[in-house]
């Protein structure tokens, strides 16, 4: 589970509530049909309106990314890998690699791997997962583009959602009492349209994003590994240029842990 994802909700709902509670208004107010059916279904329209059927098929495997953790490959594991990868190459040469790729799972570094072991020159190798990453890439911002555009969206429905309210307001212009509930009503739909386009929508894809910036990390880590072995370079030198793409926090653990493995197989 991402429980920064389910906490931020939390949060955000106790945030409104609490105002709420300070302010004395009333839950109720909440239970609007007009204003809860022009924000959830107009935005649903909007974002219909916007991308390709093929685009949205992956909206049920985006809230997965967002509400669960992803089992991804670690930097450690990586550095591992690839500085075992190196050593296997320096002894047994390129060729030798193509006995390791049973015990990869990752389909980018076994294609990396099967690349390198077949021989094929560093440019090539660049070139074709470079590619990949590219591709990721675009294919990652059109995924959390989708949030962004509800995010964008709701808040404009929450307006058209309110001029809505004060038109049906001013059908009670000779009742006070009625009119003021009518107008108060009216505002519920920019409230839900803001709440739902900052708090959900945009942090989303803000969300999304970042997990596809470390995803990409990952991805480069293996490829500047991939070239390394290519290019004969000793397995420290190519630990030490993996280590060299990450903060200095994180450089400190991981290469407690390489010492670790080091005691454990003396």
């Amino acid at each position: 589970m991402e429980l920064t994802t389910l906490v931020g909700i939390i949060v955000g709902v106790c945030t409104v509530i609490g105002a709420m509670i300070f302010k004395h208004i009333s839950f109720s107010v909440f239970l609007n049909p007009a204003a809860i059916t022009i924000i959830f279904v107009g935005t649903v329209a909007a974002v219909l309106n916007s991308y390709p059927g093929e685009n949205l098929k992956s909206l049920g495997h985006l809230f997965k990314i967002l509400f669960t953790k992803q089992k991804t490959i670690s930097e450690l594991e990586i550095i591992r890998l690839m500085v075992d990868l190196s050593r296997t190459s320096k002894i047994r040469g390129l060729l030798a690699l193509e006995s390791k790729l049973d015990e990869i799972e990752d389909p980018f570094i076994k294609k990396g791997v099967r690349l390198v072991a077949d021989g094929t020159e560093a440019e090539i190798i660049a070139n074709v997962l470079e590619a990949e990453i590219e591709a990721m890439e675009k294919r990652h911002e059109t995924n959390a583009g989708i949030f962004s555009a509800a995010g964008m969206y709701a808040p404009t429905l929450g307006v058209l959602g309110a001029v809505f309210g004060l038109i049906a307001a001013m059908s009670w212009i000779d009742d006070t009492e009625m009119m003021s509930e009518a107008i108060s009503a009216a505002f519920i739909a920019t409230v839900l349209g803001i709440f739902t386009g900052y708090v959900l929508w945009h942090p989303f894809a803000k969300k999304l994003r970042i997990k596809s910036q470390r995803e990409v990390i990952l991805k480069e880590m293996v490829l500047e590994g991939l070239l390394s072995i290519q290019r004969g370079d000793a397995p420290f030198m190519l630990k030490e240029k993996l280590l060299a793409v990450l903060p200095a926090s994180r450089q400190e653990k991981i290469i407690e842990e390489l010492e670790k493995d080091k005691e454990r197989e003396k």
